[in-house]
């Protein structure tokens, strides 16, 4: 853990035309470069292992993208890779009865690091709870040992006016929101089903946090706000829930070590409220799993398009999960409608803080600004006066770009 949080990658500043994009400090996030590469010390051959899993809906799509994109960026960068595509979600549930099949889990385990595109489909939602394809996503989190899930929420100066919000409000959101993956209500014991006293059908739950599992969040996002703007928010529901009151405890106690970190909590409710009213004032907000997952898909409508969204999954050690935040749409799959920026975005999160390989990510999110600078729009994100394209275009536009890319463009 030390070693993950002592590394993290500084701001990147992208040299493109008409775009202030990286000119702030945008979502950094731990640099968690594998022991491999740290025992390497980037000498030799650069060479890694990455497990593709494509999954269901538009998965496969927009890994495609995403793998043409990063087979092009290793050879400018010299860089090798070795892809091992894998079957998870409900493709495996077709292929093998279960959503995450043992072999490969294994081979994601031995890889350096893990690309995942989409999971899910109605087909299988009436399927039971461990035969369902989001079963197979736990399953492999907690496999590979990931606990932080950091998302981030821009909004592009290309893109301000895809969001919902007003231009004034939404120019300039920039915030990160640091999950933590592993805990609370979702994995918490006792739950199931049963009957009261009344003989009435009952559901319960449990969340439960300990002392240890707050502490390796807080400490994450505590370097994540110090490499950005200083600020965190920590959001609980500390007024009427046990283990908010736990969680508040632990992270007030923690700001003490990071007396450049200004500390500030909020219950969830004002939060959601606040990330309408003002997103602003937000730089890096820390919550539970629950609260996580509902208010980073909140942030992520911030900036118009869920489409265009990567995330990072890390633990302390093995490889870590990288993948688009959206869905599998399904009522679009096949079509060559999707948007592949999130997944190709979460391949760039890949290079850098999987690997390390920091000139290739670089490479990758610049060449993604120059395409939106084009023009190039997928639905999703189109306007009057852009050139609407689909899912294979648009990785093509990309490639263009990656491929026309000098060192001076790429970082300042």
């Amino acid at each position: 853990m030390a070693a993950m949080l002592a590394n993290l990658a500084r701001p990147i500043k992208i040299k493109t035309p008409d775009s202030d994009f990286g000119r702030r400090k945008l979502s950094p996030i731990p640099s968690r470069t594998s022991i491999r590469c740290l025992a390497s010390g980037k000498s030799g051959e650069r060479s890694y292992t990455l497990t593709l899993l494509p999954g269901d809906g538009i998965g496969p799509e927009v890994v495609a993208v995403a793998k043409d994109v990063l087979s092009l960026t290793a050879s400018l960068e010299g860089i090798k890779f070795h892809f091992k595509e894998m079957p998870m979600g409900g493709s495996a549930l077709d292929a093998a009865g279960v959503p995450l099949p043992d072999e490969t889990l294994d081979t994601a385990k031995g890889s350096d690091a893990v690309l995942l595109g989409a999971i899910g489909g109605y087909k299988w939602d009436k399927n039971e709870k461990h035969l369902k394809p989001e079963t197979g996503l736990l399953q492999l989190r907690a496999g590979l040992g990931v606990y932080a899930n950091l998302r981030p929420a821009v909004v592009l100066p290309q893109l301000v006016h895809a969001s919902t919000l007003k231009k004034e409000v939404a120019e300039g959101v920039d915030l990160m929101v640091v999950r933590e993956l592993t805990g609370g209500i979702y994995f918490g014991k006792p739950r199931g089903f049963g009957t009261n006293d009344n003989n009435e059908d009952i559901g319960f739950n449990t969340e439960l946090y300990s002392a240890s599992e707050i502490d390796r969040i807080a400490h994450v996002a505590f370097e994540v706000a110090r490499k950005r703007n200083g600020k965190l928010c920590s959001v609980d529901k500390a007024n009427v829930l046990e283990a908010s009151m736990l969680w508040r405890k632990r992270v007030t106690m923690l700001a003490s070590e990071y007396p450049d970190v200004e500390l500030s909590h909020m219950y969830v409710d004002n939060a959601a409220m606040q990330l309408i009213r003002d997103p602003k004032q937000f730089d890096t907000i820390v919550t539970n799993n629950i609260f996580g997952d509902i208010l980073s898909d909140e942030a992520s409508m911030l900036t118009g398009s869920i489409g265009m969204l990567p995330s990072a999954s890390i633990g302390e050690s093995g490889p870590g999960l990288f993948e688009p935040i959206h869905g599998s749409a399904p009522d679009i799959a096949g079509q060559d409608k999707a948007n592949p920026l999130a997944t190709v975005l979460s391949a760039a999160m890949l290079l850098k803080y999987g690997l390390g390989e920091e000139s290739a990510a670089q490479r990758i999110e610049a060449a993604v600004i120059e395409t939106l600078n084009r023009g190039f729009r997928t639905g999703d994100i189109f306007s009057s006066g852009t050139t609407l394209v689909g899912c294979k275009r648009m990785g093509e536009e990309v490639l263009k770009c990656v491929d026309s890319l000098t060192p001076a463009s790429v970082t300042s």
